[in-house]
């Protein structure tokens, strides 16, 4: 198995910081590279010239039965064999080497099978080489740690724009479409955008439209409830008027059902406004919820593990507890049990567990499946609005498959 890199070695600032100092390094080895042959070759020139200027003179008091200037004679006793080989071959050369403790350069040509050989003082060039070399490397580390917290603060800058435009993608996915990037840079239109401010400005748009879009539907669901309201009362005064028969009884549920309906798009449409004013107190949660499963009518079976004093809205948590059961025995099987665990109560059927799409993405409107024997019947709504009442709450309501088969609603109150 492949190891892992830490997570901070996925962030763009340290994957810049690595990259601005291999390229700093790669330049500083370059220049000092550069710097360091020039001045060397030039250095050793030098002395190379002086030292032949020197032998010049010393052969040509050699010839002329003169004494040797100082620091030359034939075959002194400090030069190197190489290059006695080569003066005495009958060629004349230099080279750098250390003689009594201290570095010379030796020139050497042919005199008479001999080598006549002079020096000349190079300790104080390899030390200017030396100095340059540490002047190269200092400086070198002083420009790499400069341009590391130019770069740094330069890219900070940049990722901390894209972590804000990151934030507010993530806030917008949770709900919250009044959330906006506002880039400066992109209010003003005759100045120049980088590309994060692109993305920042495209981000503020969608999320204006998405909003725009949303609010429409909730204006058009809102508004079709309202209006379907005052027919449906209608119809529904007309039903008890009916004669008493089996066509009467159909017709008296289909209105049941889409009064209900009509209730429950009121409902999701307050829910989307986010507007629901929430009325607290303490409530017995055991208690409140044997009184759902009454007046649900069904046998639901209710298992206390542990009674908990909880402060919520109780009508709401009601209608959340209320339309779990419901959905349980409409598209689930008995035996159906809600066990209070403290501030968690947990709704079970033993039917074929809730669909993957309802787990990973929770629940969506109009749209029900099941494994009773009215599954797949029904409008999808009541999760929605669980789901919806569990959030003003301050709850969380989770979707999984029970240990043994069958659904199981968590409901993790505050």
């Amino acid at each position: 198995m492949r190891a892992r890199l830490p997570a901070w070695t996925a962030r763009l600032t340290w994957k810049s910081a690595c990259f601005i100092v291999v390229m700093c390094c790669a330049l500083a080895a370059a220049l000092g590279a550069l710097v360091h042959v020039e001045v060397t070759r030039q250095t050793v020139s030098n002395a190379r010239d002086r030292a032949l200027e020197k032998l010049a003179d010393a052969t040509r008091a050699y010839e002329a039965g003169e004494a040797l200037p100082p620091r030359s004679s034939l075959d002194p006793a400090g030069l190197p064999e190489s290059l006695r080989r080569l003066a005495v071959g009958g060629r004349r050369g230099t080279v750098v080497a250390e003689y009594r403790g201290r570095q010379v350069m030796w020139a050497a040509g042919p005199a008479d099978g001999r080598a006549l050989a002079t020096a000349v003082d190079y300790s104080q060039a390899a030390r200017t080489i030396s100095g340059l070399d540490q002047a190269i490397v200092g400086s070198s580390v002083l420009a790499i740690g400069g341009t590391l917290l130019l770069g740094a603060f330069a890219v900070r800058r940049v990722t901390r724009r894209l972590h804000q435009t990151a934030t507010v993608a993530r806030r917008i996915s949770q709900g919250d479409l009044d959330a906006r990037v506002g880039d400066p840079r992109t209010r003003d239109a005759s100045r120049h955008q980088d590309e994060v401010a692109t993305v920042a400005g495209a981000l503020d748009t969608m999320a204006a439209t998405l909003q725009g879009k949303l609010e429409r539907e909730q204006r058009f669901t809102a508004d079709v409830a309202h209006e379907l309201r005052t027919p449906l009362t209608g119809l529904q005064a007309a039903s008890e008027l009916l004669p008493e028969g089996r066509a009467t009884e159909l017709v008296r549920e289909r209105v049941r059902t889409m009064r209900g309906l009509t209730e429950d798009l009121l409902e999701i449409s307050r829910l989307d406004s986010g507007r629901e004013v929430v009325e607290t107190d303490l409530h017995q949660l055991a208690r409140l919820a044997r009184r759902v499963v009454r007046a649900s009518g069904t046998p639901t079976e209710v298992v206390v593990v542990r009674d908990a004093l909880v402060e919520t809205d109780r009508r709401r948590l009601e209608r959340v507890l209320g339309n779990l059961v419901a959905n349980a025995h409409r598209h689930g099987r008995e035996p159906v049990v809600l066990t209070v665990d403290g501030p968690v109560v947990t709704v079970r059927d033993h039917g074929d567990g809730f669909p993957e799409y309802l787990m990973t993405r929770g629940p969506q409107r109009f749209r029900s499946e099941g494994s009773g024997p009215r599954a797949g019947k029904g409008h999808g709504l009541g999760l929605t609005i669980a789901v919806g009442q569990a959030g003003v709450i301050g709850a969380r309501l989770e979707f999984r498959r029970a240990e043994g088969g069958g659904a199981e609603a968590v409901l993790r109150l505050p």
